[in-house]
C-alpha cells in the first residue's frame, strides 16, 4: 500500500503542467457480431465465462459492450492480495450471491436459479486473487460461487491461469467445456478444454494451430454450435439407436430360430444374406440419412437459440429412448419370426424358403422403420431406402439361382404363393403399428421444442409468412454449464 501511495505522489508531481506534443494508442475493439453472439449463447442456456488479460476497468467495459454484463446484474468483485483475504472475499460473495439468487426463486443443486424473478449475479475476479485460489482448498469455494453466478469475468489472467479455470470446471462436473481464443496466450486454455476453437486474426495463428475448429470471427461460433452442432447431435443420437436396432432385430430372429430348433448348428438364413445384410441391404440408407437428414433449417435454428436446449435435455439419446428401442426391437423380432412360422405350420416348406422370407421381411422392416423417422426427404434418400429394398430382392434372387449354394431355387418356389406376400404384409403392418401409434401420440400430446418448431416452420413455408411465433420451453439446466 505504501508503494502505491508513493507512485501516485510521484505521478502527481511529474504529470502536471505538461504540454502534450503527441500521443499514440492501440484500438482494441470488438469484432462484428460479438454482442449478438454472446446474447444468443446465453439465451441457449450456455454459461459464458470471459478470461482476459486486460485490467479490471477495461474488462468490465468490454463486458458491457459485448452484452455479457447488463445494468440489471449485481456485480460481485473479488480483488484480494492474500490467501486469507481471498477466503473472506469468497465466503462473503457466496453468501451475497445466494441471497440474491434466492430472493425471488429457488435454486437447484448446482446453484442455478429456477425462479424467474431472481437477480442475476456477475462474478468479477482478477488474476492476483486466482494466484491464491487455484491449486488450493479455495478452488471449491470459487466453483461454488461461480455456479451461483450468471456470468464470470476474470481479468488480468495469465495463460496458465486460463487453463486452470477450465480445469477447475472439468474436474468438478461432467459437462463439456469449450474454449475459444485468438492469441498465443489462449493456447493452454484451448488445449485444456474438451473442444478448442481458434480464431485466426491479427494476433497470429498459434491458437488456430492448437484448436479443434478454426474460424475467422467470433460470431461464427453461433452457427457452429446452434446449426452444425444441433444437426450432428440429432443425427448421431438417432443413428446410434437405429444401428443398435437394425443389427439386434436381425440377430434376434436367428436367436428365436436357434431356440426353437433346440440349439442346432443350422441356420435358416443363407450365409451370403447374413454377410450382405450389413454390407448392402441396410448400410447405404444408414449412411445417407446419417449425413443428409436435417430436423430443422438453418434459419430456424439461428432464430431460436432455445432449440439448442434439446442437447441439454438429452432428447435425442437417453436411457429411456434406448430401452424403448430395445423393447420395440424385441417385439419386431418376435413378429418377424413367429408370423411365418405360424402361417406355414404343418406345411412341407424347407428352411431355406422361410429363411428367404425372414431376410426380406427384416430388410423391408428396418428400411421402413428408418423411412418413418426421416425428416427431410430428397432424391438421394429415396434412392437409398427404396433402392436397398430392391437390391435385396435382386441379391436374394441371384443367390438362390446359384445351384452350388444351399437353398437353390427356394425364393422362386415360395414367391409363387399368395401366402408369401400376405406374410410379408402382415409382418410389416403388425411390427410397425405400435411404433406408429406411439409416435403419433407423443407428437400430438407431448411435443418437444424441436417438433413445435418443425410444425411452425412448415406452417411458415405454406403461408409464406415470417410472423410465426414459437413458444419454447425454458432451458433445463440439467447440471450443464
Amino acid at each position: 500500500m505504501g508503494r502505491a501511495r508513493l507512485l501516485r505522489k510521484i505521478a502527481s508531481n511529474i504529470e502536471s503542467n505538461l504540454c502534450i506534443l503527441g500521443a499514440s494508442g492501440i484500438e482494441d475493439k470488438l469484432q462484428q457480431g460479438v454482442p449478438e453472439a454472446i446474447e444468443s449463447l446465453r439465451t441457449a442456456g450456455i454459461k459464458v465465462w470471459v478470461l482476459t488479460g486486460d485490467k479490471q476497468e477495461t474488462a468490465i467495459s468490454i463486458g458491457y459492450s459485448s452484452k455479457l454484463l447488463t445494468s440489471k446484474m449485481t456485480q460481485v468483485i473479488v480483488n484480494s492480495n492474500s490467501k486469507e483475504s481471498c477466503r473472506k472475499s469468497l465466503e462473503d460473495a457466496i453468501i451475497m450471491s445466494k441471497k440474491l439468487t434466492t430472493m425471488s426463486g429457488t435454486t437447484n443443486e448446482t446453484g442455478r436459479t429456477l425462479g424467474s424473478g431472481s437477480t442475476p449475479v456477475a462474478l468479477i475476479i482478477d488474476g492476483t486473487s486466482l494466484v491464491y485460489i487455484l491449486d488450493s482448498e479455495l478452488e471449491e469455494r470459487l466453483f461454488e460461487l461461480a455456479c451461483n453466478c450468471s456470468v464470470v469475468l476474470c481479468c488480468r489472467v495469465a495463460p496458465l491461469q486460463k487453463a486452470g479455470i477450465v480445469s477447475l470446471v472439468k474436474k468438478r462436473t461432467s459437462d463439456m467445456t469449450l474454449a475459444i481464443g485468438d492469441g498465443a496466450n489462449d493456447v493452454s486454455m484451448i488445449q485444456m478444454a474438451d473442444v478448442g476453437v481458434g480464431i485466426s486474426g491479427q494476433e497470429g495463428r498459434q491458437a488456430v494451430m492448437a484448436s479443434d475448429f478454426a474460424m475467422g470471427q467470433f460470431r461464427f461460433l453461433v452457427p457452429l454450435l446452434f446449426v452444425h452442432g444441433h444437426w450432428n447431435y440429432q443425427r448421431m443420437g438417432y443413428m446410434i439407436l437405429y444401428n443398435f436396432y437394425r443389427n439386434a432385430v436381425f440377430v434376434l430372429v436367428l436367436f428365436w430360430y436357434v431356440l426353437f430348433t433346440g440349439f442346432t448348428l443350422t441356420t435358416a438364413i443363407n450365409e451370403w444374406s447374413s454377410v450382405l445384410y450389413s454390407v448392402i441391404y441396410t448400410s447405404v440408407p444408414t449412411i445417407v440419412v446419417g449425413i443428409l437428414d436435417k430436423d430443422l433449417s438453418r434459419l430456424t435454428l439461428l432464430k431460436h437459440p432455445q432449440l439448442y436446449g434439446a442437447g441439454h435435455r438429452d432428447e435425442c439419446y437417453n436411457k429411456t429412448l434406448f430401452w424403448m428401442t430395445m423393447l420395440d426391437t424385441l417385439y419386431q423380432s418376435v413378429v418377424v419370426f413367429f408370423i411365418p412360422l405360424l402361417a406355414y405350420w404343418g406345411s412341407t416348406i424347407d428352411a431355406s424358403s422361410i429363411g428367404d422370407l425372414w431376410t426380406l421381411a427384416v430388410v423391408i422392416l428396418v428400411n421402413l422403420h428408418l423411412a418413418m423417422d426421416v425428416i427431410q426427404w430428397n432424391w438421394i434418400t429415396h434412392a437409398a431406402i427404396w433402392g436397398s429394398i430392391i437390391a435385396t430382392f435382386i441379391c436374394v434372387i441371384i443367390i438362390d439361382a446359384i445351384p452350388s449354394l444351399v437353398g437353390y431355387w427356394a425364393i422362386f418356389e415360395i414367391a409363387k404363393t399368395r401366402l408369401f406376400w400376405c406374410c410379408l404384409l402382415a409382418i410389416i403392418v403388425t411390427a410397425l403399428i405400435p411404433r406408429f401409434v406411439v409416435k403419433v401420440l407423443y407428437q400430438f400430446y407431448a411435443p418437444c421444442d424441436v417438433q413445435i418448431a418443425r410444425e411452425a416452420e412448415k406452417f411458415w413455408a405454406q403461408n409464406q409468412s415470417a410472423a410465426v411465433e414459437v413458444e419454447m420451453s425454458p432451458i433445463l439446466d440439467h447440471q450443464r454449464r
